[in-house]
């Protein structure tokens, strides 16, 4: 196997494994290498809003797609870890820049439905595996997102949770290995989603109040993610170095290249 196909591979095998896999997503260099140190870190995975807040953007593919590939490449060329890639939706083109994507290092991805109709939904997960496939990696850890949760306002729950299963059923037929359903579960959905999609093919991401990751883990959740929250801690914390300046430097911090 290539070296790109054996990192897909060993990433896939985080998904699936009976051991949650967290994520602390990173937006540039500096805070990839610094995830990477710990030494509990297994895997990378990037952050489509922080990048895009990096460069003076907002999220929702406002930044250009060869400038989002450009630091997805520097992130990936930087650790020695698998690195999984936020791309929004593929910016127009999901095949065409996952196998951008896969030429500089990434072996695992986001791509959001943003509610499109499913059949098409699903076609841009099956085009995205024919892609990852086409460029020898078959074991491309798509995380197929469903913004079942995030759009749906003041829609019942339980039909939201339908609709995220329906959903995420297809996305598994199209060759997804994982589905990610972004928002606050209650534990009850949670279960819901696993038993309607399967053990270790659940995808999920640490907002506040949700689930802890040892929780999730009992529950088969294959994965949990934090989008945009390392990134907003990070900054909460240069906010509070700032308001203390006069006291110099806080004690604890560590010295990072």
């Amino acid at each position: 196997m290539t070296s790109a196909a054996s990192r897909a591979t060993q990433l896939l095998g985080l998904h699936t494994s009976p051991k949650i896999l967290t994520l602390v997503n990173v937006w540039d260099v500096a805070s990839a290498k610094a995830v990477a140190a710990v030494e509990e870190t297994r895997a990378i995975a990037t952050a489509s809003h922080g990048i895009a807040a990096t460069y003076g953007y907002p999220d929702g593919e406002r930044i250009s797609v060869d400038l989002m590939l450009d630091m997805v490449g520097r992130i990936a060329a930087a650790v020695d870890v698998p690195v999984s890639a936020d791309l929004e939706a593929g910016y127009g083109d999901p095949g065409g820049t996952i196998r951008r994507a896969i030429g500089l290092g990434v072996v695992g991805a986001n791509i959001e439905d943003q509610m499109k109709p499913v059949t098409e939904a699903a076609a841009v997960v099956e085009a995205v595996m024919a892609a990852a496939d086409a460029e020898g990696v078959p074991d491309f850890a798509l995380n197929a997102r469903t913004d079942a949760y995030l759009r749906a306002g003041d829609q019942d729950r339980r039909e939201v949770m339908q609709e995220a299963i329906t959903r995420g059923r297809a996305y598994l037929d199209a060759g997804a290995p994982v589905v990610f359903v972004p928002g606050l579960l209650q534990e009850s959905e949670v279960e819901d989603l696993v038993d309607a999609l399967g053990e270790r093919r659940v995808s999920l991401i640490g907002v506040p109040g949700m689930l802890p990751a040892s929780r999730l883990e009992q529950l088969g959740v294959a994965r949990l993610s934090f989008g945009p929250y390392p990134q907003r801690v990070a900054l909460t914390a240069l906010q509070e170095l700032v308001e203390a300046v006069d006291d110099g430097v806080p004690p604890g911090t560590r010295a990072l290249n």
